[in-house]
């Protein structure tokens, strides 16, 4: 089972609203996700931004969607009921209800933006199976991917000793230690046992991480993972990270699951992604906020 499209969930919503009752909008996502069938996998399934479920996303969108219409209201937050247009529609006995279905009514082509001549405002002449927000969040993804891809070729170009310093730079950034001078050095020289920086794990030096920091175009072979929790060992290090521009097998991570020491191993990918997420290497361009209705605000 897959996560049904918002527009897939309009007429069950709606139709759940026939005998008028004030549902809570909580207890329609429950019965529609039991309707459809979905198994704890797809509700624990996320927007890419990670924010908010993917089926409760959609539902709310749908709901909006209908409440434009004028198919649904809310007489309070997080509460819904049908409306007389509502019911007139399902006396209809619709066999969908989508965004075609909906432009009927000139308060929903109003908020959508779309002109009597055929034409949307916004240009969009083909309908879109995903949400407002997933469409958004989609773009940032495809965005950051690419941002992401353009770091490592970057990264691969780097002098070695240089990408020590970013690997120290980004651990810095995700709040290991207070300052380079408190909390991380560089060592990069050679003869340095296999480890090429050192950072402390908090502002007091309580305990210290060591670095194992590899330019590589190829899989990094488990030789080089082994030799890296060797150098743990003769350091009496019980704390490792390995970063590589490139991967790690399978029996890499499988070593590492099996040894009484901890080593974090982070891939070209994921090392990109956390250059992005702590803003290390690359800088704003430009800042959109999603902003929602505080009901709060209006309540009391």
């Amino acid at each position: 089972m897959i996560v049904p499209d918002y527009q897939s969930l309009m007429l069950p919503l709606l139709e759940l609203t026939a005998d008028n009752k004030v549902y809570r909008f909580r207890e329609l996502v429950e019965i529609l996700a039991a309707q459809f069938e979905l198994t704890p996998e797809n509700r624990k399934e996320l927007l890419p931004s990670g924010t908010q479920p993917l089926f409760d996303n959609r539902v709310g969108w749908a709901n909006t969607y209908l409440k434009k219409a004028g198919l649904l209201y809310s007489e309070k937050r997080g509460y819904v009921q049908i409306t007389e247009l509502g019911h007139e529609m399902l006396a209809t006995k619709p066999t969908k209800i989508d965004n075609a279905f909906l432009r009927q009514f000139e308060s929903f082509k109003k908020f959508t933006g779309y002109q009597s001549n055929g034409k949307s405002l916004t240009a969009q002449t083909i309908e879109e199976v995903q949400t407002p927000e997933e469409q958004l969040e989609g773009a940032w993804t495809k965005l950051n991917r690419t941002l992401a891809t353009d770091l490592i070729d970057k990264v691969k170009q780097m002098d070695p000793y240089k990408f020590e310093e970013l690997v120290v730079d980004l651990l810095l950034a995700m709040g290991y230690g207070g300052s380079r001078q408190e909390a991380g050095k560089t060592v990069g020289k050679s003869g340095d046992g296999g480890i090429d920086g050192i950072i402390s794990e908090d502002r007091l030096g309580l305990d210290k991480i060591y670095l194992q920091a590899k330019r590589w175009e190829n899989t990094v072979p488990i030789k080089e993972v082994r030799d890296f929790a060797g150098a743990l060992l003769a350091q009496k290090a019980r704390k490792g990270v390995f970063i590589t521009t490139s991967e790690f097998s399978k029996s890499a991570f499988d070593f590492v699951d099996n040894i009484d020491r901890t080593i974090v191993l982070i891939d070209g990918q994921r090392l990109s992604e956390l250059m992005i997420e702590h803003s290390v290497g690359v800088s704003t361009k430009r800042k959109f906020v999603l902003k929602e209705m505080d009901g709060d605000y209006f309540e009391g």
